[in-house]
This record gives C-alpha cells, sequence and structure tokens, in this order.
C-alpha cells in the first residue's frame, strides 16, 4: 500500500470581522455585541476588525475574575 504525506500550513488570523471575533469568543453576534469590551480597529478604508490578541486579554481577564462585570458598563457599552 502506497503512503502519501500531507503538509498543512495553517497562517492564523490576527484580524477578525464581527462574525469571525464573535465565534472565536463562542458567542452569538448579538451577545457578544453586548458583553465583549474589545474595541475594533478601523482600517483607513472604513474596515472594522477585532485584534484577536486583545480578544484573547478579555477571555482570559473572565477566567481570572478581573473582568468588569459591572450592570452600568454593559449599559453604556450598549449606548444606552
Amino acid at each position: 500500500m502506497s503512503s502519501a504525506v500531507v503538509q498543512f500550513n495553517i497562517i492564523p488570523v490576527r484580524m477578525m470581522t464581527l462574525a469571525e471575533a464573535a465565534r472565536h469568543c463562542g458567542r452569538s453576534l448579538t451577545r457578544f455585541k453586548i458583553e465583549c469590551p474589545v474595541a475594533p480597529v478601523k482600517f483607513g478604508n472604513g474596515d472594522l476588525r477585532w485584534d484577536v490578541q486583545d480578544l484573547d486579554v478579555w477571555i482570559n481577564s473572565l477566567k481570572a475574575g478581573t473582568a468588569d462585570h459591572d450592570a452600568d458598563a454593559i449599559v453604556a457599552r450598549l449606548g444606552a
């Protein structure tokens, strides 16, 4: 029986769209928009992208119990 070697070169994405960022964090788009305090980066053409490193810092802060869970802060992020 013959064998073959398959090589995959995966280039990690650093800057994510809104949908990709929500999926990376395991949240629906609606929940991501409400809960995520990470501000997107605005590129010169107007595109908004979320930095995976910033998202990971936020997620790690949730695990460490240092995240801002204050209701007023969540409401402020909603623009209300």
